[in-house]
């Protein structure tokens, strides 16, 4: 089984979402938070970008202990030395280097050849090895470069030093078949390429994140950035949890391991949403309130007789409490209500009291959204006191 690193940029790229704006205090809680879920790599900001980001990196770098910090830079000797000096404490520690290689990225936004290109990738990663055991270089936009001309780029990176090779869909442009030809291509003409540490960094901008990811993954890489929740810039990057999910569901397929405690899983995102300001969807992957919840009739039944009938991954396995697995509401059936009223306490509710219960329990439900604890202690209420019923259903709608 191959053992797959996680390189975590919810402090970098994540920081780069519409109105997130972390403190530093709270860039070290959170980089604390992920060195106990099990992340190889934090990307802890952009030393050069400001005064601000430079402290953070320093900050992160001193109260990490276990977990590589990386800082980010472009093909540019001043932001290469602004990465020494924030990773200076830093107790394991690598740099990331990147240029964009993509024609409208060449033409538009850096004005430069392919010779120039490539003549930049070996200065800036020779000199950052100067500096770096562990330099990991990345051809930005590189699901909209020529094939050829991506493979030069990666190769004159490596022959300058790069030990890791980051492969970002930085538009969230590419497809999972398209991802896996592309690692595939690269198997066949970076001549050491099961030597590199091989990255993917996909963007979800068409919703493929995750699928490119694993694509990524079956061919050939053996790391993934990402963020938590997938925050980040436009619709955001893969989400982690959701890969992290994957390994643990599908490891009879996936067939590999990583350093993830994916009981810290909730605890993370929980943090990441609060510091953040961005609520975590009801239906988001893995942390979402509903992932676990079930409220058709059918599936509770089912749920209750055997929970992998509908349960694939357990609430408790990302650190999450398995007691909203049966929201009740109109699509409930008779056996979830019975389970819960007995878990309340009316341990005398039987199939048969339930004959009398159900009824008024479905015209209740009909009038709700969900029918919460109190409208059901109401509606218990008036039955044992034998209230007229259109009563007991307006007190428990009310309550």
């Amino acid at each position: 089984m191959k053992q797959i690193q996680f390189f975590d940029t919810t402090l970098r790229d994540g920081e780069q979402t519409i109105g997130v704006n972390y403190s530093i205090e709270q860039k070290v809680q959170i980089a604390k938070q992920l060195e106990k879920w099990g992340v190889d790599v934090i990307e802890a900001g952009f030393p050069i970008a400001s005064p601000e980001d430079f402290a953070a990196v320093t900050a992160v770098s001193k109260a990490v202990s276990k977990t590589m910090i990386t800082g980010l830079a472009r093909c540019r000797k001043g932001d290469i030395d602004a990465c020494v000096k924030a990773t200076a404490d830093a107790k394991r520690k690598q740099i990331h280097v990147f240029i964009a290689t993509s024609p409208i990225h060449r033409e538009y936004k850096l004005h430069m050849s392919k010779e120039e290109v490539i003549a930049s990738i070996t200065e800036h990663v020779t000199y950052a090895k100067q500096f770096f055991d562990i330099v990991q270089f990345s051809p930005e936009d590189a699901t909209r470069t020529e094939l050829p001309f991506l493979a030069e780029a990666i190769q004159t990176a490596i022959d300058a030093g790069a030990t890791v090779i980051n492969v970002p869909d930085t538009n969230g442009y590419t497809n999972p078949y398209e991802f896996g030809q592309l690692f595939q291509y690269l198997q066949k003409h970076i001549r050491n390429f099961d030597e590199i540490t091989f990255s993917s960094h996909c963007h979800n901008d068409l919703g493929m994140a995750t699928a490119n990811t694993l694509a990524a993954i079956e061919n050939g890489a053996t790391r993934v950035e990402g963020t938590v929740n997938g925050i980040g810039e436009h619709a955001g990057n893969v989400a982690l949890e959701q890969i992290a999910a994957n390994f643990y569901v599908r490891k009879d397929y996936f067939q590999c391991t990583d350093n993830i405690d994916l009981k810290q899983t909730k605890a993370t995102s929980e943090m990441v949403s609060q510091f953040s300001e961005m609520p975590i969807a009801n239906n988001q992957p893995v942390t979402g309130h509903n992932c676990f919840a079930i409220e058709s009739g059918i599936h509770q039944d089912g749920y209750l007789k055997n929970r992998q009938t509908y349960e694939i991954l357990t609430p408790e396995a990302v650190g999450m409490s398995s007691e909203t697995a049966l929201p009740l509401g109109k699509l409930s059936g008779s056996h979830a209500v019975m389970v819960k009223l007995n878990g309340m306490g009316y341990t005398d509710v039987d199939r048969d009291a339930m004959k009398e219960i159900f009824p008024i329990f479905k015209r209740i439900a009909d009038q709700s959204k969900l029918v919460s604890d109190n409208a059901l202690k109401q509606m218990m209420a008036g039955i044992e006191a034998r209230a007229d019923q259109e009563a007991i259903i307006r007190e428990a709608v009310t309550a």
